[in-house]
């Protein structure tokens, strides 16, 4: 069963599964996912936690032997293990498969590791685990999905904000919901069960956003230019090597100019997707950038790419992320009246 982190807490209320998956790169839900399932699980006598890491020198058999032993002083236990990969190899597969198909209702088991893949959700051990417990994907929120949960969260916090504190926050903490809820603690400390309004949240918030190289090409392709520069600015701030962000931008060059080329080829997008490995909910984001780039345009990049690639490697710029910045609106060659876009 799959199980969003939001909707965990109702399942708990339900009782318990024998198992939990909880994988994905978005911290903070899966700390809160975690210790909302050990309280849970504290309630109904499980006093003893037992914590693993299988990393690649780990002997699976150190889990058959915990999910075996009580100490004298506990009835019931949770079996904790951090998978560093997301994947346990063949011994472990074997011993998860074992555990599952040998369910001990004193025992409580919960993985969790990394974002993973299908070729994960469809091994057999994960189906074994899954059929008996619950899979939460931990992914960042975006949109309307993070304006919801900082909206809950105003709201467990006791405050009354009006739809721009949520924005403000939205856009402050994009990509970090960890720094996101310490920001509504805070406004909880400075407005006790208080109305929270734009002029105080603005006072009291600091800018805490995260970002990686991929939801930049997302914008990018959505032609947002002025959440690229945001998205650049906090990357340059965070020390991500330009390198990085210049082998995400060629990448998509490359993608675009391919699927621009099949097309003037009178090929059908529909059938390019799967040979470009675009899943279908970026496969709108594309669409939208090849309406904005022709070929001249695409093969004009292609040689700013190139002297921007020569410049780094020669480490003959001072302020990388300015060029950078440059070919990132590129990407997005339309009008951009009213929109301050200073790269400072």
């Amino acid at each position: 069963m799959q199980l969003y982190p939001n909707r965990l807490q109702d399942a708990l209320n339900k009782g318990l599964a024998a198992c939990y998956l909880i994988f994905g790169d978005e911290p903070q839900q899966k700390l809160e996912s975690l210790e909302a399932i050990r309280q849970q699980a504290r309630q109904q006598g499980f006093d003893e936690r037992t914590s693993l890491v299988a990393d690649t020198s780990f002997n699976w058999n150190q889990l058959l032997e915990a999910s075996q032993t009580l100490s004298l002083f506990a009835n019931r236990q949770i079996i904790e293990v951090e998978m560093p990969s997301g994947k346990p190899g063949i011994e472990g597969a074997k011993v998860l498969t074992q555990l599952a198909e040998q369910q001990n209702p004193d025992v409580l088991l919960i993985l969790h590791g990394p974002r993973i893949g299908k070729d994960v959700q469809n091994a057999k051990w994960f189906k074994h685990l899954d059929k008996h417990g619950a899979y939460i994907p931990c992914y960042p929120l975006e949109g309307k999905q993070l304006s919801g949960w900082i909206t809950d969260r105003l709201r467990r916090a006791g405050l009354q904000a009006t739809p721009d504190v949520t924005k403000l926050l939205s856009d402050y903490c994009e990509g970090n919901l960890l720094a996101a809820r310490q920001e509504i603690d805070k406004l909880a400390l400075l407005y006790p069960g208080g109305q929270l309004d734009q002029s105080k949240a603005e006072q009291a918030l600091v800018d805490q956003s995260r970002f990686n190289v991929f939801q930049l090409v997302d914008v990018l392709l959505a032609g947002d230019a002025q959440k690229a520069v945001k998205m650049l600015y906090r990357l340059e701030s965070e020390g991500i090597e330009p390198t990085i962000v210049l082998w995400a931008l060629v990448r998509e060059w490359q993608t675009l100019s391919n699927l621009q080329f099949a097309r003037s080829q009178g090929q059908n997008l529909s059938g390019l997707w799967s040979k470009y490995k675009i899943w279908s909910n970026r496969q709108s984001l594309y669409q939208q950038a090849l309406q904005r780039l022709d070929a001249k345009h695409l093969q004009q990049m292609q040689g700013k790419l190139a002297s921007l690639d020569q410049a780094l490697k020669q480490s003959a710029l001072t302020r990388p992320y300015i060029e950078l910045c440059h070919l990132c609106l590129l990407f997005i060659p339309m009008p951009l009246q009213g929109i301050p876009l200073e790269y400072t």
